[in-house]
């Protein structure tokens, strides 16, 4: 399956100050897979070394950081093979298992700059954060990985032409029916299926929902497995608390993030690190207020107030129980929690596109659910999770902080206003995949897109 990710790891390797690459992300969000397939595309040899479990290959990194001995301890585990700098690509993989692998990395690239080397863990993110971890600041490239993002899936599941159509298209343009009616099916199957490689896999190969389910249903159990595996006891009950109450706290009217709703008698300071270790483990994302709208926005979030999203759509709706023929057919009780698993969907398409996030809510209840500053522009973003765009916070927040571009997404066709200064958009929850294209335009830098 095609991933957007693997032009950047292409462009990595042809980098001139080329540093070892870490890759993070979620677990089973296809790390491994895309490496592996990135060094059977591009390399003529690929030595691959995973650190889980395997207690001969980690030490050889306990003795020193003499780069050559390394390698030559490497070669001998790989039964001869040479490594050779230009020529092999070296991997990593479960690297946080081996905490003085990470911190050889910063020796590979003061010694040993030539050679290619890609690191990967499934939670090497929240191995990072660990104390005790001598990280290589500064000597290495980094990339986040995510589930596959909806214009992944449509590709993936036979829609290539769509989108390629979508792209060519001016961002003027209202899109045709012969777009409109297949990408909402593709938009109900992504809410129901999600972007995990596995259930997408098994979504091509069947088109059976249950078969998916099955798929989810095992990524869901397999989790908190490793919340036991990498955490105390006490630890991992409360990482298990927060992340059964996600569903509950994403469907609230108010959905601030509350944590006297996931178990009486625990408060902030008794669950923030293990919120934390979700966030950090990329299951979870957290999503903060900013009361006033600045930029930079990071100097101006409130710590204390925000929401939490789930890292998959698709696991969303399976965690919550929510039948795919609900999503399928409408269903009027369905309106609520469609509002919710819509905000989900952005957000998890915005982190695909490194488009970091915020959200905007006055005390008269006013509120934009996204907020950006990408390109140093302040952008607000309406969801709508039909084709309702009577946007009035959006309208508020534009009259109030006069923003260049803003955005109202929703199942309505592509059009565009004015409202005083700010230049408002309305684009399909499916086209959220070209929010860059509108963004670039807006700045005059149309040859970019």
């Amino acid at each position: 399956m095609k991933r957007e990710i693997m032009d950047k790891l292409v462009q990595w390797k042809d980098k001139i100050n080329r540093k070892p690459l870490m890759i993070t992300g979620v677990r089973q969000c296809g790390k491994t897979y895309i490496i592996k397939e990135f060094a059977k595309n591009e390399f003529k040899e690929y030595l691959y070394f995973n650190f889980d479990g395997n207690t001969g290959l980690q030490s050889v990194f306990d003795y020193d950081f003499d780069i050559k001995r390394i390698i030559r301890e490497l070669e001998i585990i790989s039964f001869g093979k040479k490594i050779i700098p230009g020529k092999t690509l070296l991997i990593f993989d479960e690297i946080q298992a081996c905490p003085r692998a990470i911190s050889s990395l910063k020796y590979f690239c003061e010694n040993m700059v030539e050679l290619h080397l890609i690191t990967a863990g499934s939670l090497l993110g929240v191995a990072l954060k660990n104390e005790g971890i001598s990280f290589p600041v500064g000597k290495v490239d980094r990339l986040e990985m995510y589930p596959m993002n909806f214009s992944e899936f449509v590709i993936a599941d036979g829609g290539e032409n769509y989108i390629e159509g979508l792209c060519s298209m001016p961002i003027e343009r209202e899109i045709p029916e012969l777009y409109t009616n297949p990408m909402e099916k593709h938009l109900k199957n992504y809410y129901i299926v999600g972007g995990m490689p596995e259930a997408v896999k098994t979504w091509i190969e069947t088109h059976n929902y249950h078969e998916v389910e099955m798929v989810q249903d095992r990524i869901l159990k397999d989790y908190p497995d490793d919340f036991s595996k990498h955490t105390s006891n006490t630890e991992a009950n409360r990482i298990s608390l927060i992340w059964e109450s996600i569903p509950t706290q994403i469907a609230r009217e108010n959905n601030k993030f509350i944590f006297s709703h996931v178990k009486k008698g625990l408060r902030a300071k008794d669950l923030e690190d293990s919120l934390q270790w979700l966030v950090n483990s990329g299951l979870a994302y957290r999503l903060h207020l900013v009361n006033n709208p600045q930029l930079p926005l990071s100097g101006m979030a409130d710590s204390t107030y925000f929401k939490v999203y789930m890292s998959d759509v698709g696991l969303l709706r399976r965690k919550s129980n929510l039948n795919y023929r609900t999503i399928l057919e409408g269903d009027s009780n369905f309106v609520h929690f469609k509002g919710a698993l819509t905000e989900n969907y952005v957000m998890t398409q915005l982190m695909s596109m490194s488009i970091n996030c915020y959200f905007w809510r006055t005390k008269s209840d006013a509120e934009v659910d996204f907020i950006t500053d990408y390109e140093g522009l302040l952008i607000p973003i309406e969801v709508k999770s039909a084709d309702n765009t009577k946007a009035k916070s959006l309208n508020v927040f534009c009259k109030r902080y006069n923003p260049e571009i803003a955005f109202r997404i929703s199942l309505k066709n592509v059009g565009e206003s004015w409202t005083d200064k700010t230049h408002k958009w309305s684009i399909p929850l499916y086209c959220i995949f070209r929010i860059k294209d509108y963004i670039l335009h807006e700045k005059g830098w149309d040859n970019d897109i």
